[in-house]
């Protein structure tokens, strides 16, 4: 997943459910955070799930859904075949999420037959442990529910915020912890797990998954679809709505709604090029399909990597290919994330780190490495600017155990870009031909399996670093994997088309004349990004009026330079950018573009009123996800304008002493 700056998320979740017969061992267990659970045995343990697959693991679930746009839910069964690791285990604990469970059921012996279950208090974050008491072990046990209409990990919008505005649609966003607000699981990335689907829908809308899509699907209204390799829950995935396919190549293609898939595929025409360049790296792509979902405006993120279906935001197709880097990073996931898993989410670096690294080694093997080079640079600055004010515990890459903190407050910068910096300094120390044959070792070693960070270290000591023993230093291993921001010794990404976007801006700065077309006319987004990154603070409101008149800022399609331009005229007093603002994140819900604008309003009175406007009108097209984002950002502001109260007057019966001698009151 691509994404900046992420703002926690406390999903207060509404236990529901019973069963006819649970009274018993599992019967009326008090709400708790799986941080309050057993003790970790090791680093693999899973602090935020009450999962325990040290016991009993769900290798297989097979999904009888009925999806219904009417309702806003997902009702039917989820069978799972478990592998009862522990003799001495006879429950199985699921996580759950706003779910109402009806009942649950073991199989034995070809029979079906009730369980006893349990459903927990809510606890705000992590949801409700279901237990489930299976005395027989039972190889199979079926649990009947359905999602509320506020699931965190759904979003349902109707036909008029969609781009055709015939047809309702819905998706769903799993990671980190949100699949278990749709599916009862073992919700934690230590677990993996093949599956199967039935889904019966409305017959005019097409259904898909991170599963076998076939390409020549007819609408129907009755979808069956089967994911062979194993997962973990957070690529568990489905969307629903008017979409038709075009392809790119025998492997590859574009879902999208009709009036968006030409262009989706003229911008990521790349993709199969992409998938080639990475397998001459790191080995065969082992998903067999590779296509791309352009979900609607309201995606939360830039991208979510579900296996063979990763789910994309439109705001990366503006027409010239500068933003498909984005479908490099989802891609990389296949290697990095899908195939690899971080075994639990404070190892997030091992996911997104990794998949930065790759990501940047594909755009430098298609568009050059000045490209990279450029792209390297923006992220680097952007996470030196991140680091100040972060806890210093937070800007390590090997995270200490989570305990009852929300697993997206874990995903920030310093997991993609430091964990990506790390791995371009051991290409340095090491040279590719070395370190390239090692990361590939890494992916073909533990394929289709879940690692911690001490895994890998042990497997980079053992496999790495003998090749040099000189190359690198024991202390500069710990400087990047536990100690707080960049070490001094890094090597910092250096682009020579951004040499020449500084020299134009100081020019501009001194002098007011505008750079000289020939040369602004060869920038591409990256370089605009570095044009405006550059401006500092502030500047003068004539300033940003020449700019916006050369330069069309204000209206502009493009979110990466929305996302800049429009804090920086906000902040500079430029108040005729704030119309197009406030239209731009009524339009938009991806988050890493919209809360730098809704911050930068907040701060002013007026501001704060305007952004109120706008979030009403635009919340109905929101993602529960980025709706509890900007309603945090607007309620902090709010609170923070609220005059501190006077004193409360003396009661009149009550004669008033004179104060001179008594400090004022505070």
């Amino acid at each position: 997943m691509r994404l900046s700056l992420l703002f926690s998320l406390a999903m207060v979740a509404v236990a529901s459910g019973c069963s006819g017969d649970k009274a018993g061992p599992a019967d009326a267990q008090p709400a708790a955070s799986p941080a309050k659970e057993a003790a970790a045995s090791s680093r693999r343990h899973d602090e935020n799930s009450f999962a325990e697959p040290d016991r009993v693991r769900i290798t297989d679930l097979a999904l009888d859904l009925k999806l219904d746009f009417d309702q806003k839910q997902l009702a039917g069964t989820a069978t799972y075949t478990l592998d009862w690791t522990d003799p001495k285990a006879t429950q199985l604990v699921l996580d759950t999420r706003e779910l109402t469970i009806q009942k649950v059921e073991g199989q034995a012996d070809g029979t079906w037959a009730p369980l006893q279950f349990a459903l927990a208090d809510a606890d705000p974050v992590f949801g409700s442990k279901l237990t489930i008491e299976s005395p027989q072990r039972n190889p199979q046990v079926r649990v009947t529910y359905h999602t509320a209409p506020t699931a965190s990990g759904l979003q349902w919008l109707e036909p008029s915020m969609t781009e055709g505005k015939q047809l309702p649609f819905m998706f769903s966003q799993s990671q980190a912890i949100h699949a278990r607000s749709w599916v009862p699981l073992q919700d934690t990335p230590s677990v993996r797990f093949t599956y199967s689907a039935t889904v019966n829908t409305r017959p005019d809308v097409m259904v898909l998954m991170s599963a076998d899509n076939d390409p020549a699907a007819v609408r129907d209204g009755q979808y069956t679809f089967k994911m062979p390799q194993p997962i973990p829950s957070y690529l568990l995935a489905i969307a629903a709505g008017d979409l038709v396919f075009k392809p790119i190549s025998a492997r590859s293609g574009v879902w999208a709604e009709p009036a968006m898939v030409d262009r989706a595929t003229a911008e990521f025409a790349d993709t199969e090029q992409m998938i080639v360049a990475t397998e001459q790296l790191y080995g065969p792509y082992r998903w067999e399909r590779y296509d791309m979902l352009v979900l609607p405006p309201s995606f939360p993120f830039g991208g979510m990597e579900n296996p063979r279906l990763s789910f994309i935001t439109p705001t990366v197709i503006v027409g010239d290919k500068s933003l498909v880097s984005l479908i490099a990073h989802e891609l990389a996931h296949s290697w990095s994330g899908n195939l690899v898993t971080n075994a639990s989410w404070k190892d997030i670096w091992l996911n997104e780190g990794f998949t930065t690294y790759v990501q940047g080694r594909i755009t430098e093997s298609l568009y050059g490495e000045e490209m990279a080079n450029m792209e390297r640079q923006i992220d680097q600055a952007g996470l030196k600017a991140d680091l100040v004010g972060m806890s210093p515990a937070n800007q390590a890459l090997v995270l200490p155990p989570l305990g009852e903190r929300d697993p997206d407050e874990a995903l920030s910068e310093v997991a993609y870009v430091k964990g990506a910096w790390f791995l371009q300094f051991l290409e340095q120390r090491f040279g590719r031909e070395v370190f390239d044959p090692f990361l590939r070792g890494w992916f073909d070693d533990h394929a289709f399996q879940s690692a911690d960070s001490d895994q890998f270290i042990a497997y980079l000591k053992k496999n790495l670093l003998p090749k040099n023993p000189n190359a690198v230093r024991e202390d500069e291993l710990d400087a990047w994997l536990n100690q707080p921001g960049i070490p001094a010794f890094a090597p910092t990404a250096q682009s020579r088309t951004f040499s020449n976007v500084d020299t134009a801006r100081i020019a501009w700065r001194g002098s007011a004349q505008l750079p000289n077309p020939q040369i602004s006319s060869e920038w591409g987004t990256q370089a605009w990004v570095h044009f405006l990154e550059g401006m500092g603070a502030t500047l003068k409101p004539e300033q940003l009026a020449q700019l916006d008149a050369a330069y069309k800022f204000s209206g502009t399609g493009n979110g990466e330079i929305a996302m800049r331009w429009y804090p920086l005229a906000l902040r500079s007093g430029y108040l005729e950018a704030r119309p197009a603002a406030g239209e731009f994140i009524e339009r938009v819900g991806r988050r890493k573009l919209i809360m730098p604008i809704y911050e930068e309003l907040v701060k002013t009175p007026d501001g704060l009123a305007f952004a109120r406007e706008v979030f009403e009108r635009a919340r109905p097209g929101y993602h529960p996800i980025t709706t509890a984002s900007v309603e945090a950002v607007l309620a902090k502001a709010s609170a923070a304008a609220v005059p501190e109260a006077p004193p409360a007057p003396a009661p009149a019966e009550v004669p008033v002493q004179p104060q001179a001698e008594q400090p004022p009151q505070q």
